[in-house]
């Protein structure tokens, strides 16, 4: 249990309590400002922790925002002396550490001291740097830039640790022509909506699910916004679903990069989180894309339900040999929605450590180089998601959605538009529907909406 006398700190501190699992400690914590001196006292197991810093704030947002972080520093240190426990990334709970570290260099200091302090490891601190090396040529806020994104909520099979809107095409197929008309419909709405487009992904879901006639209607919908050079993703998905005829459209259509997703390369791991693919399967899909001039990405997940350490580092071997110009590394992360997070209330992350560590040491060995990562809450392990990168093979569009750095104009049932102020320092985010059939009866007032936050109603 926590309690504050400082209502809008409650809920960055329970983020910091649940890093430490179950076993936390009851807290008590109070805050005090004065003289730009945050002054925070948190009381736990019969012992007082005083923590003061000085900021001097420019504004109220500035000041909620160094209340936040040092109300946060001074639970977790209270926590850590208590349990004797550290977390990767300390005390930094957001889910994108990149934009703290870009935001220091915009200030003109260098981000590594505030990591520090905030306890982060130093790996992570090395990745940080990476990442943003990584970055360079990508990262920049251009007003009006912008990427579309068009969702394929439909999979094969729903994956036990699966938490996004996706159905079992088996038991929506009824739904699936009507769907794709209103998804036409969004998509032509979006024409005038930028400046420059950078990138189109098409995600999922797998949209490799649909037929190679449906999969056509979506490729002609997107087609006004193609233009020679642009990066254009598909996240086929599965290996399952994977055919030449479905390959050759995306080439005729002017796709540069695809997604394949196997997760793992154990047969075993498939089974038990409800894959309908085995190994084999990844080949030769992996071996008919590399028949057409796509970039692919590969993903992997560690911490996959019964997965051993030695299985994951098996897999992570297996998908460097194949050479693909990017490979994922997602830490399995349980939200509401995934079945497995009946079975799992909190995540220990045991051999989480060791499968991240053999996977950095080994993608940074093999030539890749981190470019981008994000976080999420209830992340086994309490780690991260990292894309790797062959150099000079970077995915624009991953950049700018996990940076923030354009407006993000999304299509589909679930998708978010995120519209960017960058004068302003905000953005504002329009929510399509969740449930399939409440997005086909809205698709129309979705669209205009959308509009209506560019300006263009």
């Amino acid at each position: 249990m926590l309690t504050t006398n400082t209502d809008f700190l409650y809920p960055e501190l329970m983020d910091v309590v649940r890093l430490f699992g179950p076993d936390a400690p009851d807290l008590s914590h109070s805050f005090l400002y004065a003289e730009n001196n945050f002054l925070n006292t948190v009381i736990a197991a019969g012992r007082e922790f005083v923590y003061r810093d000085e900021y001097v704030c420019s504004d109220d947002l500035e000041f909620k925002r160094y209340a936040k972080r040092f109300a946060k520093l001074a639970v977790y240190n209270a926590l850590r002396a208590l349990t004797g426990r550290t977390m990767p990334w300390g005390a930094l709970t957001g889910i994108r550490p990149t934009k703290l570290a870009y935001g220091e260099r915009e200030h003109g200091r260098p981000f590594e001291p505030m990591f520090e302090k905030f306890g982060v490891a130093p790996e992570n601190i090395r990745l940080v740097r990476d990442v943003l090396d990584a970055q360079e040529g990508i990262y920049g806020h251009e007003e009006g830039a912008a990427d579309l994104y068009i969702g394929i909520p439909f999979c094969p099979s729903k994956c036990n640790y699966c938490s996004f809107i996706t159905a079992d095409i088996g038991k929506t197929a009824q739904y699936l022509s009507d769907y794709l008309a209103a998804l036409e419909g969004e998509i032509a709405e979006c024409e005038g909506l930028y400046s420059h487009l950078k990138s189109i992904y098409i995600g999922g879901g797998t949209p490799f699910v649909l037929e190679p006639s449906q999969l056509r209607r979506v490729l002609e919908a997107a087609k006004p916004f193609t233009r020679p050079g642009i990066e254009y993703t598909v996240e086929a998905g599965r290996p399952d679903v994977f055919t030449e005829e479905k390959l050759a459209l995306l080439q005729e259509y002017g796709v540069t990069r695809i997604c394949v997703n196997p997760q793992s390369f154990c047969d075993e791991t498939l089974v038990r989180i409800g894959r309908r693919h085995t190994a084999e399967d990844i080949y030769r899909a992996y071996k008919l894309a590399r028949q057409f001039p796509f970039e692919i990405n590969l993903d992997l997940i560690a911490g996959l339900t019964g997965e051993s350490v030695p299985q994951f580092c098996e897999s992570v071997d297996r998908a460097i040999a194949l050479e693909p110009e990017n490979i994922t590394v997602h830490t399995l992360c349980l939200k509401k929605g995934a079945r497995l997070k009946e079975e799992e209330s909190f995540l220990e992350g045991g051999g989480i450590a060791e499968m991240i560590a053999y996977a950095r040491s080994r993608l940074y060995a093999a030539g890749y180089t981190p470019y981008y990562l994000y976080r999420q809450k209830y992340m086994a392990g309490n780690f991260e998601n990292t894309g790797w990168t062959r150099p000079g093979k970077a995915c624009i569009y991953n950049v700018d959605v996990m940076e923030e750095i354009t407006d993000n104009i999304a299509c589909g049932a679930n998708a978010v538009t995120k519209k960017l102020f960058a004068g302003e320092g905000r953005i504002e985010r329009l929510g399509s529907p969740k449930d399939i059939p409440t997005y086909i009866a809205k698709a129309k007032k979705v669209a205009a909406d959308k509009r209506r936050l560019f300006g263009k109603a």
